[in-house]
């Protein structure tokens, strides 16, 4: 079985296969999203605690969550689910995935360290990777770099330096994403000008509720007296 570990706190991942079934025994009727000690492993992974994320089984057919079975089944996926991507709106389909309970047929076990151990993995704990790209909301923009509100959080935004693929000497550039939920200037006054559109059209509706109800009570009026005026004159006919 092959072990795909990832290590969120360095940005590193590794491959390692075992051949030895007493070694990756444990992960056996585990389910994913679980946290499996690595102790079994080897010395080197004393102390070491894996949260199971995924895998595939021999055939290449991956695990789904939620799937409370050791083995294959074949489920009706539309748009939204894991395990299945629309390629037209509205599209269902039946899929074949294996599930969520880890057994001897798995090929490739997806973990994440949860917690690192006594010793140092070559490939895994050694080297932190940067990161490639920086947040790209304002709110976390400031809380990565621990900003007040007052700070402009467009000075702060995590920019990369870029080179052209297709001319070979162009200069360099750099990139930065625009940022999401950027209360400016601009923002407020479109929201003030939206706030006093709305509070016109309140208004005018009250004064169109208005002027209806007079319009009713005048015509409402007129009915009766249409109505009295009818009854007047059949009394009248009556009586001659």
């Amino acid at each position: 079985m092959k072990l795909n570990i990832a290590n969120p706190a360095t940005g590193e991942q590794k491959t390692i296969d075992y051949d030895d079934e007493k070694k990756y025994r444990v992960f056996y009727e585990k389910r994913i999203a679980q946290e499996v000690p690595g102790d079994s492993l080897g010395d080197e992974w004393k102390g070491y605690v894996f949260r199971i994320t995924g895998g595939n089984d021999k055939q290449g057919f991956p695990m789904k969550q939620g799937v409370l079975l050791p083995h294959r089944v074949r489920l009706l996926l539309s748009d939204g689910h894991s395990c299945y991507r629309t390629r037209r709106t509205g599209e269902r389909k039946r899929k074949s995935v294996r599930g969520c309970i880890v057994g001897p047929d798995i090929a490739v076990l997806s973990l994440v360290i949860v917690k690192q151990g006594e010793s140092d993995i070559p490939g895994l704990t050694d080297n932190v990777l940067p990161k490639r790209l920086g947040p790209k909301r304002a709110t976390k923009i400031r809380k990565f770099f621990n900003l007040s509100k007052e700070d402009d959080v467009r000075k702060y935004v995590v920019r990369r330096e870029v080179k052209s693929q297709k001319k070979e000497n162009a200069k360099p550039y750099t990139k930065a994403p625009k940022i999401q939920r950027l209360v400016t200037p601009v923002r407020l006054q479109r929201r003030r000008h939206l706030r006093s559109l709305k509070r016109r059209r309140i208004e005018r509706q009250k004064e169109q509720k208005a002027e209806y109800d007079v319009l009713l009570t005048k015509r409402i009026a007129e009915k009766k007296e249409k109505a009295a005026a009818v009854k007047a004159s059949h009394k009248k006919v009556t009586t001659a």
